[in-house]
């Protein structure tokens, strides 16, 4: 069985961290967030894996090269121009044909039981089996329905309200996990075991998107989409707020997580912030609830709270927030 991690988006709203860097290639808990799909996978027995890119696809290739320092081997498909989750998959179905595969995003990290996803898919013949969890923080992601059989009749809209991220993170607990109720909409987690018969719906050599061209065709053929609901731990980070508050819960231990190199003077303070490598906080500073990315200095007595901030000089085109001695810094939003 092959696994293919979707690592091509551009990161627009983890924008300012993804100027020099892919999404996928962001470091998580120290390590690169991609590794930890890849190892997700191999713990699953699948080690022949592809990795699509497109932006910035150096900055994964010099994190994971052929695989074989984490025991897979990886292939990597470069898409000059975007393709979408599912034009991904045209481009490589000859390599796909031979079996059922797992779709993962890059941009994950979770615990949920992918051997029973395998075997419910098996078991059912299924064209497609969706991973799914209870929304219960009603944060920004499309609604999917099931029915009686959990076969997926429906990818909907976003739900009505977000809560503000404060409750997020109570919603969620200091583990990440959901008790499922059966009252909150459910979303797709990005996990997916697929058939190569699925191919028959992915339309060839153009841009596609799997909950919008090819899984509602599938469905009104009367294809066995199905729905696995799971209420284990999963992280996603695809936006600043997503990406401090899962540090934030994983960081058993303590309130800050820093990289190699980084000097902080005995008198500044911080708190519940992510520091990359080489990030220096100068004498009398207070950070709070922020991720200072690489070699960013924090200027003496100045005060960062909940924002990001990288280095002006990386940056090509101010897209939002200031630009503050030598640093660009970008407010987190309290919504996910």
């Amino acid at each position: 069985m092959k696994g293919f991690i979707l690592a091509a988006g551009f990161g627009t709203r983890l924008w300012p961290l993804t100027e020099d860097r892919t999404k996928a290639a962001i470091p998580f808990l120290n390590r690169p967030l991609i590794n930890y799909s890849v190892e997700y996978l191999a713990s699953y027995g699948i080690r022949d894996i592809i990795v699509n890119l497109h932006h910035q696809p150096e900055s994964i290739r010099a994190v994971l090269e052929d695989g074989s320092k984490l025991g897979v081997k990886i292939e990597y498909s470069v898409e000059d121009e975007i393709l979408g989750t599912s034009g991904a998959l045209d481009r490589v179905r000859d390599s796909l044909l031979d079996d059922d595969f797992v779709v993962i995003n890059g941009k994950i990290v979770t615990n949920i039981d992918l051997g029973q996803v395998i075997a419910e898919h098996r078991k059912r013949n299924a064209i497609a089996t969706l991973v799914l969890k209870e929304n219960t923080a009603l944060e920004h992601f499309s609604i999917v329905e099931i029915d009686d059989r959990r076969w997926i009749t429906r990818f909907a809209g976003f739900p009505e309200a977000a809560l503000p991220q404060a409750a997020v993170a109570e919603a969620a607990g200091n583990l990440g996990s959901v008790v499922a109720t059966g009252d909150a909409p459910l979303m797709f987690t990005g996990i997916q075991v697929l058939s190569p018969r699925i191919l028959e719906y992915v339309p060839r050599g153009r841009f596609s998107h799997s909950t919008i061209h090819v899984y509602p065709q599938a469905i009104a053929a009367g294809e066995t989409v199905i729905g696995h609901v799971s209420a284990a731990d999963w992280y996603e980070m695809s936006t600043l707020s997503r990406y401090l508050e899962a540090h934030l819960r994983l960081m058993r231990g303590g309130s800050v997580i820093t990289g190699e190199d980084c000097v902080i003077a005995p008198d500044a303070s911080i708190e519940q912030s992510v520091l990359w490598d080489r990030v220096t906080v100068e004498s009398g500073a207070r950070v709070l609830r922020s991720v200072l990315a690489d070699g960013v200095r924090v200027p003496a007595n100045a005060v960062i709270d909940r924002a990001v901030v990288v280095r002006r000089d990386i940056v090509r085109q101010i897209e939002r927030g200031e630009v503050v001695g030598k640093n660009v810094i970008v407010p987190i939003s309290v919504v996910a």
